[in-house]
């Protein structure tokens, strides 16, 4: 069972990293890129790091995230 969830989450990681790569809109990427921090979350947590997780989950997800928003709302959208 464990092998079945360790495939799909790595799975739904390399989606998450073809989608920032590919995607044109900034919002949508920093989503993926935010869901792309919370899977290696998962993923250190499922390779007993828990350290390593909650610095991921912290960083990678929120603060970074936040960061990168604040960031495009100073930015003028070009459609």
């Amino acid at each position: 069972m464990t092998e079945i969830l360790n495939i799909l989450l790595l799975l739904f990681l390399v989606i998450c990293a073809l989608g920032v790569a590919w995607i044109r809109d900034l919002l949508s990427a920093i989503i993926l890129f935010s869901s792309f921090g919370l899977i290696m979350a998962i993923i250190w947590q499922q390779l007993s790091a828990p350290d390593v997780a909650m610095v991921e989950a912290a960083l990678g997800t929120g603060v970074t995230t936040l960061l990168l928003i604040a960031a495009i709302s100073k930015t003028r959208r070009a459609e």
